[in-house]
């Protein structure tokens, strides 16, 4: 029974001081516990908590900024689709003085040259030497960059070139800094047509003048109006835009011309001068300019010259500078009657005009008229009266000048008494 009773006493023992240890590091933990469940230490919690407005609700706050694309910085070209031309509402020239533009009023030149094929661009890169180039546009219109390969530039300008290139390089490189310069122009091929001396097409040097195309082409001729010369030039879009160009103006008020630079593929039109505005257009102011003709031939027929013959004067040359050039003998010639024919283009015939040549040599600025290109002249007063006989019975218009001139031709082949001696009196000086 002792041992019994002692090892049962042992366990016991063992199990007290078990509890016992376990109590008192449990015990500390619970009293804590308690106290923070029973608020005990709810000010000193209360002076660390964040400050809450009653009853309200905090803002949100705003969204992050969206991850930025670089494929959606790269903006591509603007394409400005040309303004429409209303026919009904032309341009206002480009002379002095000009009216001002009216709002919704065609596009006009601006002189911004454009790009196309055989010029030479540069290009120069700041803080990137090595992707500077100089390139010339191929027939495709195309340019070459490095790392951009090949770039359609043709029938933009400078700045859109300028632009196009910046956008390109803006892919490799961050805000590249591009300066685009035409380092090379190509030839200007134009077309040149109406009132002009020799219409055709030329192939002027690059920056060629709209004045200095007027003089390759031979100059205007005596019918053509210089007021309203027109200039089309055509768009990479395949629209046209025009521009009306005042010469005579700045002739008239001693001015310098425009200064409108012709480009690759520009028509040039030299209107023909309309009767009813001839009364305000000074033909011989025209007529010693440098844009007009500048040499006329006049046809002479006279009994001295034994038939018809041929000058060649400046033009603005008049009827006393013929008479000299032709230098009329006194002794078979009647210089009071002498016939100035004309082809009139507006009714397709020809008009006689009689001339006193001795007042005209004396002074009489009525009797000394300006001449034009193609101007006969009849001196005889026998000889006179047959070319006035003979377009009498000419009851067929002409057609141009061309059959006004043939006209005379056939008339000395048809008529062969027509230079044959006389013995009229009338002939002999007076």
């Amino acid at each position: 029974m002792s041992r019994t009773s002692g090892g049962r006493l042992h366990r016991f023992a063992a199990f007290f001081l078990f509890t016992l240890h376990t109590t008192v590091y449990t015990l500390p933990s619970s009293v804590l516990l308690w106290m923070l469940h029973s608020g005990t230490f709810a000010g000193r919690g209360m002076s660390q908590a964040l400050p809450t407005l009653p009853n309200s609700v905090a803002p949100p706050l705003p969204p992050p900024p969206p991850l930025p694309n670089t494929n959606e910085n790269i903006q591509s070209p603007v394409v400005i689709p040309a303004a429409p031309i209303d026919p009904t509402s032309p341009p206002p020239p480009l002379g002095y003085p000009s009216p001002q533009p009216f709002e919704g009023q065609p596009t006009q030149f601006n002189n911004r040259y454009l790009l196309g094929t055989g010029d030479t661009i540069s290009a120069l890169v700041e803080r990137f030497p090595d992707l500077s180039f100089q390139s010339v546009i191929d027939a495709e219109g195309n340019i070459a960059a490095p790392l951009l390969g090949k770039i359609p530039v043709l029938g933009l300008t400078l700045e859109e070139a300028q632009e196009k290139i910046r956008l390109g390089l803006n892919r490799f490189v961050i805000d590249p800094a591009v300066t685009v310069t035409l380092a090379g122009q190509r030839p200007a091929q134009v077309t040149i047509s109406g009132e002009v001396v020799r219409p055709g097409f030329y192939t002027l040097a690059p920056g060629a003048q709209l004045s200095a195309a007027l003089l390759i082409a031979g100059g205007s001729t005596n019918l053509g109006d210089l007021r309203s010369v027109l200039v089309r030039r055509a768009r990479i879009d395949g629209s046209t835009i025009e521009q009306r160009v005042d010469l005579f103006t700045p002739l008239l008020n001693g001015q310098s011309l425009p200064n409108l630079r012709l480009q690759d593929g520009d028509a040039v039109v030299i209107p023909k001068l309309e009767v009813a505005t001839e009364q305000n257009y000074d033909r011989s102011l025209v007529s010693r300019s440098t844009v007009s003709q500048q040499q006329i031939n006049i046809r002479v027929l006279s009994y001295a010259g034994g038939g018809i013959g041929s000058i060649s004067l400046p033009n603005g040359s008049t009827f006393v500078d013929a008479l000299s050039a032709i230098g009329p003998s006194p002794d078979n010639s009647n210089l009071r009657n002498i016939a100035l024919i004309r082809f009139d283009p507006e009714r397709g015939k020809a008009v006689t005009q009689k001339i006193d040549g001795k007042a005209a040599l004396l002074g009489n600025i009525a009797q000394n008229v300006p001449l034009r290109n193609n101007d006969v002249i009849v001196v005889g007063r026998n000889l006179v009266g047959k070319i006035t006989y003979a377009l009498s019975t000419f009851t067929q218009p002409f057609r141009d000048i061309l059959g006004f001139l043939l006209f005379f031709d056939q008339l000395r082949e048809s008529a062969t008494d027509l230079f044959g001696p006389t013995t009229d009196s009338n002939n002999n000086s007076d």
